[in-house]
C-alpha cells in the first residue's frame, strides 16, 4: 500500500525549467504567476533557438545529425503549440470571467 504522505510529484518532460526556486513570499501570487509563465516562454524561446541552430548546422554541413536535430524541430513545435493552447486556456477563463454579472 502506498503511503499517502510519502508521495513524490510526477514531473512531467519538459516542465521541469517551470519549477520555480523563488522564496515563498513571491510564490504566494504577488509575482508567481507571472514569472511562471515568463520561464514557460523563455524555455519555449530557447527549444526554438536550440532547434533552429541545430537546423542551420545540419544545412549548413557543421554537422550530419539528422536524428537530433528532428528531434529540437519536434520539441520545439510541441513547446510552442502548448504555450498557444495555455494561452488560449488563459484568455478563455480571462473572457469568462469578465461575463459575470454581479
Amino acid at each position: 500500500m502506498i503511503d499517502p504522505l510519502k508521495l513524490q510529484p510526477v514531473i512531467t518532460a519538459g516542465l521541469t525549467t517551470l519549477q520555480s526556486s523563488a522564496p515563498a513570499s513571491t510564490r504566494d501570487g504577488v509575482n508567481g504567476f507571472g514569472e511562471v509563465l515568463s520561464k514557460a516562454v523563455d524555455a519555449v524561446n530557447q527549444r526554438q533557438a536550440e532547434s533552429r541552430s541545430l537546423t542551420i548546422g545540419l544545412v549548413s554541413g557543421q554537422h550530419a545529425n539528422i536524428h537530433e536535430t528532428m528531434i529540437a524541430a519536434e520539441k520545439s513545435s510541441i513547446s510552442f503549440r502548448l504555450m498557444v493552447k495555455v494561452n488560449q486556456q488563459i484568455l478563455d477563463a480571462y473572457n469568462a470571467t469578465m461575463r459575470i454579472q454581479l
